[in-house]
């Protein structure tokens, strides 16, 4: 019975040995997980809707006034960091209220092209307007490199997750949150592209134009939101907890002292 007692305790022993090994190794304890989790699941959607937001070309909707067409029709473009689509509407297909062409997801005859300052490093011409190439490149180069950084983030999360690497929470939390300020700058680079489209007209008589910014702007938007709030998240769980690193016998010396 003794022996089997003492072959009991050992074999527990071993276990526990066993356990406390695996939780060195991993190096994060199970309460942690999810809080990490959940941070990683906000920068996650952020990562998605940065990427809807970038490979789409909705993020302003150019059109003439709706007295301005011809043959029943009217022109709009929509264009985005790497497209610009022009369409040719029909006036029937409006809304009443409406008084420019569009909106864009209009059926109509569309003619999409990737910009040339791209391809061969001239300006494009919509509608009549001529863009600004310094400010297209600016801005589609600050949305790329906003999304390589995100990914290092996610890379970062990952092992910490599934190697305990806790200093990495710090990392992850300068990459996202660059990476939605970056997303902000790219905005704000498009935005001023915009206006100088705008201003920027061919010799001779040009037609009215108005624009809206569109639903790829507000992906943008949340998405630099969502990962500047992730950013935010695992700098607060990167901070180093009170009750943890306090020491056992921190609590002894005042006993110690008075005896």
């Amino acid at each position: 019975m003794m022996w089997s007692n003492f072959f009991i305790q050992e074999e527990e022993r071993r276990r526990a040995d066993t356990a406390r090994r695996r939780a060195q190794r991993g190096g994060l304890a199970r309460e942690r997980r999810g809080p990490i989790k959940l941070a990683l699941l906000l920068a996650g959607i952020g990562t998605a809707l940065a990427v809807l937001a970038v490979g789409t070309e909705f993020w302003v909707e150019l059109g003439t006034k709706r007295g301005n067409g011809t043959s029943g029709v009217c022109e709009a473009a929509h264009l985005g960091l790497w497209r610009v689509c022009a369409k040719r509407l029909w006036l029937e297909d409006l809304p009443p209220n409406r008084e420019t062409c569009g909106p864009a997801e209009l059926p109509g005859e569309a003619n999409c092209s990737y910009f040339r300052f791209f391809t061969t490093g001239e300006n494009n011409r919509i509608l009549q307007r001529t863009t600004k190439k310094e400010l297209g490149v600016a801005a589609a180069i600050t949305a790329t490199l906003a999304l390589s950084i995100t990914v290092l983030g996610c890379i970062c999360v990952i092992m910490v997750l599934s190697k305990g690497a806790e200093f990495l929470l710090t990392h992850a939390a300068v990459y996202f949150s660059l990476s939605g300020v970056l997303l902000l700058v790219s905005l704000e680079l498009f935005r001023r592209g915009v206006h100088e489209l705008l201003s920027r007209t061919d010799p001779g008589p040009v037609p009215w134009l108005g624009y809206e910014y569109s639903w790829s702007v507000a992906c943008a938007l949340a998405a630099a939101s969502l990962l500047l709030l992730g950013g935010a998240s695992f700098l607060f769980l990167a901070l180093p907890n009170r009750t943890c690193s306090q020491q056992p016998g921190d609590h002894g010396g005042g006993e110690v002292g008075a005896t």
